[in-house]
This record gives structure tokens, C-alpha cells and sequence, in this order.
């Protein structure tokens, strides 16, 4: 019966075999976590204001609701009580639907922003390397 082959010296083979720079390993997980906790922040901001136009709206609802649910003996009032209840009910939620399109616009900018952000100092890390590589290689060559 075969034993099991143990890879560890082979992982450590292939692993040398392609020199890595651990400081730049370790800044782009340092980067890549600064920026998903912006991320976070920007996503958890956005859910905590949109829980608080949902709530705010069903308060509103229910209000409005019991108003409309009160004993009514002529028909002019329940016609009436009916037709206010559903004008103000299109009219928090033309509201509420603009302030959740806000919440969403906010986000959007703000997401774009820490995109662009990154991009743009993973643009200059990136060229911090290459000087810092040709660099190296020009010294080797001589």
C-alpha cells in the first residue's frame, strides 16, 4: 500500500520558485481591508437609513390606518375616510420612495468615490513598482 505523499516540501518547491515581496503583499492586504471597511461602513450607513424611512413609513401607515378605521355610520364618511387614507398612502410613498432613491444616490457616489480612490493609488503603488523593479534590473545589469 502507497503512503500518503506529504506536498509541504513540494508547496515550499513552488513557492520559491516564485519570489514573492512580502511587504507588498502585506500592504495590499492592509489596502484591500482599509477599503472593504469603507465599504462596509458605506453599505451599513445606507441599510440603517433605509430601516429608518421604512419604519418611519409603516408608523405613518398605521396612523393614518387607525384614523380610517374609526366607527363611521353615514356612507359620505367611509367614502370619505377611504379616499383620504389611499391619497395619503400615494403620497408617503411618492415620499418615501424619493428619500430611498436619495439613500440609493448617496451610495452610488459614495461607492464610485472609494473606487476611484483605490484605482487610483493602486495606480501609483503599481508604478512605485515598476521604477523600484527597473531600478533593481539596471543595478543587476551592471
Amino acid at each position: 500500500m502507497k503512503t500518503a505523499q506529504d506536498f509541504a516540501k513540494t508547496m515550499q518547491d513552488m513557492f520559491g520558485a516564485f519570489p514573492m515581496n512580502a511587504d507588498a503583499a502585506q500592504d495590499m492586504f492592509k489596502n484591500t481591508a482599509a477599503l472593504t471597511e469603507k465599504m462596509s461602513k458605506v453599505a451599513l450607513e445606507a441599510a440603517e437609513k433605509s430601516t429608518e424611512i421604512s419604519a418611519k413609513w409603516a408608523n405613518e401607515t398605521l396612523t393614518k390606518l387607525g384614523d380610517a378605521s374609526k366607527a363611521k355610520t353615514d356612507p359620505a364618511e367611509i367614502t370619505e375616510a377611504v379616499s383620504s387614507f389611499a391619497s395619503n398612502s400615494a403620497e408617503m410613498a411618492a415620499q418615501n420612495m424619493a428619500a430611498f432613491a436619495e439613500v440609493a444616490k448617496k451610495v452610488q457616489m459614495e461607492t464610485v468615490e472609494l473606487l476611484m480612490s483605490a484605482g487610483k493609488d493602486l495606480s501609483e503603488e503599481a508604478s512605485s513598482a515598476v521604477k523600484k523593479a527597473a531600478t533593481e534590473l539596471k543595478k543587476a545589469a551592471k
